[in-house]
């Protein structure tokens, strides 16, 4: 599937552009000082051709990019390395749709996930008869095996983005009507919320619940993730699940629109512990 690497290259590519008008320099001036054809650079910050760490090297001098900014450098060469490398996800590709392979590749790239789910746990937060029932239950059509693949796609999405080195850092905000639901049955709900609990101990994980009594709010209107990239906020991308597809907004305007209603449902919801101890009711409710 050639759509996997672009990820990363249209991730590269929007941070060379920003760097390059940062220096006041126009595409064609920099293409004839790195020896290319102007095509190239188009193709680049398109995210529709690779870079080798070399060549983002150069670019970065040209740039005047300072030698000392490692996190800068270090962080686009690490994009020019992985737009190339075998992505884990390939052999699943007979039971993955582009959409959700996009998915996967920019959380795979992301340093921090802010989620919001209305009637659903975060499925970076599922466990696996959890994960069952809400694909059967999303994907009625689907064979067994079909299935089965797609619950070991989002246990490999899980471990690949929480327990990598440097581990994403999510902030999962979820409606109440999600820790109540009985997805799957009562025991494999009450196995749901009792992880909930236990990875929300994580310092890299917080767990907060918009409570049925918060009322009305901007969460109703439905889910919504946002990704967050190292080096530069404005790279952040949004991403919206619906009936008709997904859909991913890149827009500065339309992500300050998603940070607004994040920081409004952060307020809405109970506080961390808060979050802890309503979960918590819930499973002593539900025994």
């Amino acid at each position: 599937m050639a759509a996997e690497p672009t990820v990363t290259r249209r991730l590269l590519g929007l941070e060379l552009r920003g760097r390059r008008e940062a220096a006041a320099l126009t595409s064609e001036a920099t293409a004839e000082a790195m020896g290319w054809h102007p095509s190239k650079m188009t193709r680049i910050e398109a995210g529709r051709s690779g870079l080798t760490g070399q060549d983002v090297r150069a670019l970065l001098d040209f740039y005047g990019v300072p030698e000392d900014d490692a996190e800068t450098r270090d962080a686009l060469e690490g994009f020019a390395r992985q737009g190339k490398r075998r992505t884990w996800w390939r052999p699943y590709s007979d039971v993955l749709t582009r959409q959700y392979t996009d998915l996967i590749a920019f959380e795979s790239e992301a340093s921090s996930v802010r989620s919001y789910q209305l009637a659903l746990i975060p499925g970076l937060l599922q466990t696996p008869d959890y994960a069952r029932a809400v694909t059967r239950a999303l994907q009625p059509g689907s064979s067994p095996e079909a299935v089965n693949a797609l619950v070991d796609v989002k246990l490999q999405r899980q471990n690949q983005a929480l327990s990598r080195e440097d581990p994403v850092t999510l902030r999962a905000i979820v409606d109440e009507a999600a820790i109540r639901r009985a997805v799957g049955g009562g025991a494999v709900m009450k196995r749901q919320l009792q992880t909930l609990l236990e990875i929300s101990e994580r310092p890299n994980i917080t767990v907060q619940v918009i409570p049925f009594d918060a009322g009305a709010h901007l969460g109703m209107l439905g889910a919504f993730v946002i990704y967050g990239f190292p080096i530069r906020s404005d790279l952040d991308v949004v991403y919206i699940e619906g009936q008709a597809g997904s859909h991913y907004l890149e827009r500065a305007q339309d992500r300050a629109i998603y940070d607004d209603h994040f920081e409004h449902l952060r307020a809405d919801a109970l506080g961390v512990r808060q979050s802890r101890d309503r979960i918590s009711r819930v499973l002593k409710d539900d025994r």
